[in-house]
């Protein structure tokens, strides 16, 4: 097995007869190249070598740029630069850091020298290793405190109000999600704010924005107060019942936007998102959907689910929008089935989605708990993903009110936490 690499430069003059039979002793690799392939040859086409001898004629400037791109190829060889006469050229080599060779050729002086550059080369090639396996692992901590700082966004443990149940399952398509979920009492714990958004993109950039995104939302339904509204329906100008906890939605959302709009909008990431606040005495559920998939419905008598309507555009996207209000109402043996698009575009090898059908026939039937029923979606993502990458976030959340479910204290007191 050759012990030197050693791309020979095909230039005037060619290296002497003694030089190469020197090489040949050696039982060095050799492989000629011009200037011009070096410098501009397709890269995973350039030469692997310990060694580039030239002759001292040669560009001192244009051998280093060889050397640069050679380097982005697998490591950067010693340059060795020869001459018979030129010693005026050598010189020149000499200051821009080159090696040399000068006769007389003799196989062991050639052998030692050339031996030695490839030791040199070989211990470049392994401080480019470790300067990269040192990168990466920085990288991969960074990524991990980022994971950890993300997580301390997400609520390490829910309020479930008595007479009511809570699950949930997230699982990111790498380190850090643009996906998020919040769940929090409003209205001095007389109602329950839901939420499950989905930034656009993935990775770091969507992780800050999902950050920025979740914090404004909850500052402002907090600080909102106790107000009530008198709020429109759907279909027009009807009147409906002062509803808590609608004004603290309607602020968190409209306040949200707005920010976004006004201060981020060149960044191009947006969020759509289900916003819901729930009434745990009476199933009553008022929300605002921002262009995000619409949430499900499902009866405990066993009928179709019901999805529920979009009210508004994503986040982010159109300063001073109008977001309306949508209403729902959850009876015993129901539940709410909030998701974000990584549950029916997760892939299977060969590129399909599980797609929306699929998803309606496993959530089809009331399901005996929260609980059941994500155990169940997560266990069809899973399988219908099998050996393939997982392409985006996964968040599922399931309210689910229990048929022999004892209605919570209207005083707030009603809550337990599950973590």
């Amino acid at each position: 097995m050759p012990s030197t690499n050693v791309i020979i430069l095909d230039a005037y003059p060619p290296p002497p007869a003694e030089l190469l039979e020197a090489l040949r002793l050696m039982d060095a690799a050799l492989v000629t190249r011009t200037l011009s392939e070096l410098l501009l040859g397709r890269l995973e086409a350039l030469p692997v070598a310990d060694v580039l001898l030239a002759p001292a004629e040669a560009d001192g400037e244009a051998v280093r740029s060889a050397v640069r791109r050679l380097r982005r190829r697998a490591g950067a060889p010693i340059v060795v630069v020869w001459t018979v006469t030129a010693f005026a050229a050598l010189e020149r080599h000499v200051r821009l850091g080159h090696d040399y060779l000068v006769p007389p050729f003799l196989p062991a002086l050639v052998g030692a020298r050339l031996h030695s550059c490839s030791e040199r080369a070989g211990l470049g090639r392994t401080l480019r290793e470790a300067d990269a396996r040192a990168e990466l692992m920085g990288y991969e901590k960074e990524l991990e405190i980022g994971r950890e700082i993300q997580a301390g966004f997400l609520p390490e443990s829910l309020p479930v109000p008595e007479g009511w149940e809570i699950d949930v399952r997230f699982r990111p398509a790498r380190q850090v999600a643009g996906d998020f979920y919040d769940v929090f009492e409003l209205s001095r714990g007389r109602r329950l704010a839901v939420v499950v958004a989905d930034v656009c993109d993935k990775g770091v950039g969507a992780a800050l924005f999902m950050a920025l995104i979740r914090s404004l939302l909850r500052h402002t339904a907090e600080n909102s107060g106790l107000q009530h509204l008198m709020a429109a329906g759907r279909t027009g100008g009807s009147r409906r019942t002062p509803v808590v906890g609608a004004t603290p939605l309607l602020n968190a959302v409209t306040a949200t936007n707005g920010y976004l709009t006004r201060n981020h909008l060149r960044q191009g990431y947006f969020a759509t998102l289900f916003f819901g606040v729930l009434d745990p005495l009476t199933g009553s559920l008022v929300y605002i959907n921002g262009g995000h998939n619409p949430p499900l419905l499902l009866s405990g008598d066993g009928a179709l689910p019901r999805p529920l309507d979009v009210t508004g555009p994503a986040v982010g996207v159109l300063p001073d929008c109008v977001y309306t209000l949508g209403y729902a109402q959850l009876n015993p043996g129901d539940t709410l089935f909030v998701f974000t698009d990584g549950v029916p575009e997760a892939r299977c090898p060969e590129g399909s989605f599980l797609g929306d059908e699929r998803m309606l026939e496993l959530l089809t039937g009331p399901p005996a708990s929260g609980r059941d029923l994500v155990d169940r979606m997560d266990l069809a993502v899973r399988r219908h993903t099998g050996t393939a990458e997982q392409h985006d976030d996964v968040t599922m959340l399931a309210l689910h009110r229990p048929r022999a479910a004892r209605g919570p204290h209207a005083d707030g007191d009603g809550y337990r936490v599950v973590a």
